[in-house]
């Protein structure tokens, strides 16, 4: 029987393409580098902050990745906030399975993720929220995943992920929890949807806890 929803945050909850190429692309700007390729934006999109600096500047052997990192850590992602979209049917879906079920989040997102959660006022669906910067190892390691469970005192067999890339579902495979693929039907999941309210639907969600 289904207890646990976890989310994914970018691609889920938000579509936080656009803000994630205006934070990338100032952090290349500040350094004289040029803007991201087409194909460096779906990598920051889906990668934790770590990883996605190292892919962006890859090609640049004499940047000093320490003060690379120093800068990052001085941005405000405040001011990108304005190019984030909230799903339309997010709070519906929220306020419809908070009463049913523990939510979580397991996101490659670092100390943006609580901010994003209070000027969004979202803080107070979810009983655990997990990121690159307090899970042991980030996606697609289990750890955030085992943490959650272990919190909410859940079996993973008792627990759902909502997702949308190749990352998502190697996280949910290392521990063997299911997938919900959110608008990728090319990606591999036991189940596919394009809105939030579409879950409902869905046969684990039809066996009431």
């Amino acid at each position: 029987m289904l207890k646990l929803i976890v989310f994914d945050c970018d691609g889920v909850m938000f579509d936080s393409k656009s803000a994630n190429r205006q934070y990338y692309n100032q952090l290349l700007a500040h350094f004289h580098r040029p803007a991201m390729t087409a194909d460096e934006v779906e990598h920051v999109h889906i990668h934790n902050v770590m990883d996605s600096i190292r892919h962006i500047f890859r090609s640049y052997p004499d940047q000093d990745m320490k003060a690379v990192e120093a800068h990052r850590k001085t941005l405000d992602y405040t001011p990108f906030l304005r190019h984030m979209r909230m799903e339309p049917d997010l709070i519906e879906f929220l306020e419809t399975t908070r009463p049913r079920y523990q939510l979580a989040i397991s996101t490659n997102r670092t100390n943006t993720m609580i901010p994003i959660l209070e000027i969004f006022h979202l803080q107070g669906y979810f009983t655990k929220v997990m990121t690159a910067e307090n899970a042991r190892r980030p996606k697609p390691a289990p750890d955030a995943l085992l943490e959650i469970l272990d919190h909410c005192r859940c079996h993973v067999n008792e627990a759902i992920y909502i997702g949308d890339s190749i990352i998502d579902r190697e996280h949910t495979a290392s521990c063997g929890m299911r997938l919900i693929a959110f608008r990728n039907p090319a990606l591999p999941a036991e189940y596919h949807v394009t809105t939030f309210m579409e879950i409902l639907k869905l046969p684990p969600f039809l066996v009431r806890p």
